[in-house]
């Protein structure tokens, strides 16, 4: 139930769509809790939907238009960009211009940019940062289904009595339906198989974890085709049912498995679990799609449910899950380049007729797909594209290739950004910067991974001259010349347009109907209650495929004959190891928003490298040794964490750290452009990279109360509770450390404390003002020794002692933060191991309330347990 004052809305981070319950506490923040009447998570929230009301505030907020830097009026900026689009329309053609768009866009921004590039302008490139993170999988789904349909709810993981988890950390990454899958798994045994190169967060729950070699799903999947042949298990209507049957098994039967690398008895274990389970759910994620095969893993999996029929039913199907909170409704509205709006084909000239005529388009709906991601950035690189608008999204950092992807938008002769912030690596290129609403500022919809569709609510007003992404859109649409077209007045009128299209895509008999939702008034609108589509207007449905039916002409699904392909670059003495590339539990994206959440910085606060001991032995790493690592496309420098959740040969870096916040650790600077031939959907998974150490001549650590920027050869920041904390290090040191800390702080005329051991290569710097700690600079030869979380939370404080790095004697040591959502850290869950001999994840909750909340620290206090328990065997 809310409680008053509370507005119901959705939380803007991945596609889970949990919602949340908003309260404005009159300071300009929110409190958040989760909405327990929320479908999609019954009030669970994970750490950071539950941190959402520490990332707002001014700090870093774009509050006016920016021209060439300088502040403007919006009719100025407007006026600029409509012009600047005109002429690069009339001199070069439609095709001059582009848009690249987000899954932080409400379905209604979606919408209106798409009727403008395709309907008014005239050209197809438009495409989204969901091209980087789901396209495999529309492209599957096209393929096998004839749309774009996902068939799964979330309510068959909790009715599955088995799921597999392909190239999903799912614990990590959408820890929401992590935990209601422990909780089916608690009640009804639901067994757990995770497919995944690496050992993540979600094989602690796994009855088996399959780490194949990377790029080799095809081989798994299709082995499991044979092996569902060979236990006679393919359906007795498939034939009357799906097309390629035949083709698709011969392919399956003619691979190879041992490309897997997995042993015969892991093989063997997991084909008994597929086949002698009829409720089997196979959930999805970027480990498959990001791949130059990533179509082929898609069409692979649903294969083998197609073949049993297991798809369409009760706790069974292909469930593929997205990373963004409307990367789906993206998808609804033709977001993507090679799509039009409601599931609609671009390349079909009856689907380009009706939509064209519905919009009263003032163009010829563009009849071939537009330029996808990878190749957008490579016509703004070789002056193809003359405009770019890009809205709510960091290609300079997130693009693979990311360098040359800088460049070309650098050297774009114009260049419209429209974001919340300046202060990204892609705004800074820009030439005019629109201030953006932020989430919990405007209104519409977002809809979630399994097709539930759910309003984001206003709570708090706009600061500054920030306006909505659907009004700055029609307002450039309106200085273009297409005034009636794009002129709404408000979100309800754009979901209503919207609707009433939806009906052409029945009409063509698609899957996409929200039909029956085009007559909500604007109090119905704000209404709205989650709501899984399609709701036609006779009523909704909720499932697709049960009855055999599917989107392609004769009625019939497709089974693809696919083959295992490897990844596309080869590893060889140059380059002998394998990146794979992924998010961490606490973060988003490129940090945007959470790095303003302290706490969410405290687990992981700086960027690193998983490599095997055996690899860091071979290649002299000492512990906590920075590396670099090196590709044919650039290089970037990682704290190197010795692990063996990874296999030797294999390395792992997270994706989320910018120029921002630690220039020199931007992982898409090494990752390659090449993509999916299908999907266009980059290949970031499967990097060729050499890892060497990094000889820096001193290494250093500093807290401040103030932000700073450092100016050497590495350093990655994070905020805290009483200020900044950066990690440092240089190629060559300084004359005068003393004269660097106060350039590094700006600070002169200020009490300077100073330690320094030259026999130990150690120097140590304090600044105070009126006895209070502004900032310490730690130093030294090796890195640096010393309590970070206790030293960075002293700026603001005495803190006479701060130079000895350490805590007093007489307070407790709660150490790094390993439960972000309740800020319990690793040495308090070891005393309540070691001294209370609290010996299971549940009673850590019960003392401390670690784990109790999203659940994605389990795992982590279960490694606590197994090393306290080992210990205490070995004495």
């Amino acid at each position: 139930m809310s409680a008053e004052g509370e507005i119901r809305s959705t939380c803007p981070y991945c596609g889970v769509g949990c919602g949340v319950l908003l309260r404005a506490d009159g300071r300009g923040g929110l409190e958040v809790r989760g909405d327990p009447e929320h479908p999609a998570n019954y009030g669970r929230l994970c750490s950071k939907g539950s941190a959402l009301g520490e990332t707002l505030g001014l700090d870093g907020r774009l509050l006016a238009p920016r021209i060439d830097g300088v502040e403007a009026v919006w009719d100025d900026a407007l006026e600029l960009v409509a012009d600047k689009f005109s002429a690069a329309i009339e001199e070069h053609g439609p095709d001059s211009v582009a848009f690249y768009v987000s899954g932080q866009l409400l379905t209604e921004d979606y919408y209106v940019a798409n009727k403008l590039m395709k309907g008014f302008i005239g050209s197809a490139n438009i495409d989204t940062n969901s091209r980087l993170c789901m396209a495999s999988t529309v492209a599957g789904h096209k393929r096998a289904f004839g749309t774009d349909t996902v068939p799964g709810t979330y309510e068959d993981l909790e009715e599955a009595d088995l799921v597999v988890l392909v190239g999903s950390n799912l614990a990590w990454c959408h820890p929401v339906l992590h935990q209601r899958l422990l909780a089916a798994r608690a009640r009804r045994g639901t067994r757990i198989v995770v497919v995944d190169p690496r050992r993540t967060a979600s094989c602690d729950a796994a009855d088996l974890h399959l780490a194949l070699e990377p790029g080799t799903d095809v081989a798994l999947f299709n082995h499991l085709l044979a092996a569902i042949a060979d236990a006679g298990l393919i359906a007795p209507d498939r034939a009357g049912a799906v097309n390629g049957l035949d083709e698709a098994l011969a392919a399956a039967r003619a691979t190879d498995v041992s490309a897997t690398g997995l042993s015969g008895e892991h093989l063997a274990q997991f084909c008994a679990m597929w086949t002698g389970t009829e409720r089997v759910v196979t959930v999805f994620s970027q480990g498959v799609n990001q791949s130059t095969s990533g179509s082929d893993k898609v069409n692979a999996i649903l294969n083998c449910h197609l073949a049993t029929h297991r798809i369409g039913r009760i706790g069974m199907g292909p469930f593929s899950v997205t990373g963004q909170p409307n990367a789906m409704g993206g998808r609804e509205v033709g977001g993507l380049a090679n799509m039009l709006a409601c599931h609609l084909d671009l390349e079909n000239a009856d689907h380009r007729m009706v939509v064209g005529s519905f919009w009263n388009a003032a163009s010829a709906i563009p009849n071939a797909p537009g330029l996808k991601a990878v190749d957008m950035f490579k016509a703004v690189g070789d002056g193809r594209i003359k405009a770019l608008w890009v809205i709510h999204t960091n290609p300079a950092v997130s693009m693979p290739d990311a360098d040359a992807v800088r460049d070309a938008i650098d050297g774009c002769p114009f260049v419209v950004v429209s974001d919340i912030t300046a202060e990204t690596d892609t705004a800074r290129l820009a030439d005019v910067v629109l201030p953006a609403s932020g989430w919990a500022e405007k209104s519409g919809t977002v809809t979630n991974t399994d097709r539930t569709i759910s309003r984001q609510r206003s709570v708090l007003p706009s600061p500054g001259l920030a306006r909505p992404d659907w009004q700055i859109l029609a307002q450039v649409a309106q200085r273009m010349g297409w005034v009636a077209a794009f002129d709404w007045q408000s979100p309800a009128e754009i979901f209503r347009e919207y609707a009433a299209l939806s009906a052409a895509s029945a009409q063509f008999g698609r899957d996409f109907d929200i039909s029956g939702l085009q007559g909500l008034d604007e109090a119905e609108y704000d209404a709205l209650s989650p709501t899984r589509w399609p709701v036609t207007r006779e009523g909704g449905r909720e499932r697709f495929f049960a009855d055999g039916r599917y989107y392609h002409p004769d009625g019939k699904a497709r089974m693809l004959s696919v083959s295992q392909r490897g990844p596309a670059a080869r590893t060889g003495p140059k380059y002998p190891f394998r990146l794979n590339t992924g998010r961490i539990r606490d973060q988003w994206h490129t940090m945007t928003r959470t790095a303003r959440a302290p706490r969410l910085s405290a687990h992981l606060a700086e960027p690193f490298l998983d490599i095997h001991p055996e690899d860091a032995a071979q290649l002299g790493l000492a512990p906590a040794a920075l590396v670099r690592v090196r590709s044919p496309q650039g290089q970037a420098i990682f704290r190197a964490r010795q692990t063996n959740t990874v296999a030797r040969g294999q390395v792992f870096a997270p994706i989320h750290w910018t120029g921002e916040t630690a220039p020199a650790a931007r992982v898409d600077a090494v990752i390659p452009s090449a993509h999916d031939p299908i999907s266009g959907q980059p290949e970031s998974k499967a990097a060729v990279v050499a890892v060497e150490p990094f000889e820096a001549m001193w290494y250093g650590f500093a807290v401040s109360a103030e932000p700073l920027a450092p100016t050497c050869e590495y350093w990655a920041r994070s905020r805290t509770d009483a200020g900044w904390r950066v990690e440092l290090a240089g190629l060559t040191a300084p004359e005068d450390w003393e004269h660097y800390a106060r350039a590094l702080f700006g600070l002169d005329d200020v009490e300077t404390q100073m330690v320094s051991d030259p026999a130990r290569g150690a120097t140590r710097i304090a600044f105070h003002r009126d006895g209070v700690l502004l900032a310490a600079l730690f130093l030294s030869d090796e890195p640096v020794i010393a309590m970070r979380d206790y030293v960075a939370s002293l700026p603001g404080t005495a803190a006479p002692a701060v130079l000895s790095g350490r805590r007093p004697g007489d307070q407790p040591d709660p150490g790094p933060i390993l439960c972000a959502c309740l800020s319990v850290g690793i040495n308090t869950i070891l005393s309540a191991i070691e001294d209370q001999n609290l010996m299971s994840v549940e009673a850590i909750g019960a003392a401390l309330g670690a784990g109790t909340n999203c659940g994605s620290c389990r795992p982590e206090i279960a490694e606590l347990i197994g090393r306290s328990t080992r210990k205490i065997a070995a004495e």
